[in-house]
């Protein structure tokens, strides 16, 4: 396995972490050798922004280049668990709920780059200051990865498989969870017929709260303050809506039982 600082990588899929991890390893001076897709449109569009060579079959993939990272669903790793060998690369997947041993049939070298981050692919985003969680089978492979990776954000947090997975479960709170509540009311807004743009403010003043300490002596909302008179309010106006105000109440009862 090389040890240079002069890594070169490859992605299999195209997807929006491949996108995105491509673009900022291309960024920080790397070189970006193929991307693999089953379409091969997509991976032409990554590769074409990459300087990379695209490929739509496993066949053409070339065997000497030093990293490969697996940007794909969990499903497709254990299937190119099956059939894909490359013994003398450093082989890193992206997932944050499949352990790291499903690679250890490809590659002795191997290593999981894990971001708790929501990747959109035409989203630009600043790479240096993505936190990403990295693992290896090995001191050295950690190591390999941190300097890779490091090129371009200093936030690399070592993680093993169960603490990533918690992680994971968190990230999907934070953001999955917290998008579709914001879509939710979003939907609710242009029901009345009222600008959701106005909310804005209120959303991204609430996003800023994660940066100042613990999070519920921020709670605010009838909820808190026990408000009975606005809370029955608010629940006779879903009454229409059953599993939003089922949401409500929820929510509700969380609130004040903290």
């Amino acid at each position: 396995m090389k040890k240079t600082s002069t890594d070169d990588v490859t992605f299999i899929g195209s997807g929006n972490v491949a996108t995105h991890l491509a673009l900022a390893l291309k960024g920080a001076g790397v070189v970006v050798r193929q991307v693999l897709s089953r379409e091969y449109d997509h991976a032409a569009l990554l590769a074409s922004r990459v300087g990379a060579r695209p490929i739509d079959r496993m066949e053409l993939l070339e065997q000497d280049t030093s990293v490969y990272i697996l940007a794909v669903n969990d499903d497709a790793l254990y299937d190119l668990a099956l059939d894909l060998r490359l013994p003398h690369a450093l082989v890193l997947h992206t997932s944050g709920s499949t352990p790291l041993s499903v690679l250890k049939p490809i590659s002795e070298h191997h290593g999981v780059v894990w971001s708790p981050q929501s990747f959109v692919r035409d989203f630009a985003m600043d790479y240096s200051r993505l936190p990403l969680c990295i693992e290896g089978d090995s001191e050295q492979s950690v190591e390999r990865i941190g300097q890779l990776f490091g090129r371009f954000t200093p936030h690399l947090h070592r993680l093993d498989f169960q603490q990533r997975r918690w992680a994971h479960l968190a990230a999907v709170m934070v953001s999955n969870f917290g998008n579709a509540i914001n879509a939710l009311a979003q939907e609710l807004m242009e029901r009345q017929g009222l600008d959701f743009g106005m909310l804005q403010p209120l959303a991204q003043g609430t996003a800023a709260k994660t940066g100042r300490g613990p999070l519920w002596p921020q709670q605010t909302g009838p909820a808190i303050r026990h408000d009975n008179k606005t809370l029955d309010a608010q629940r006779r106006l879903l009454a229409d809506d059953p599993r939003l105000l089922e949401l409500y109440n929820l929510m509700t009862d969380i609130i004040q039982s903290r």
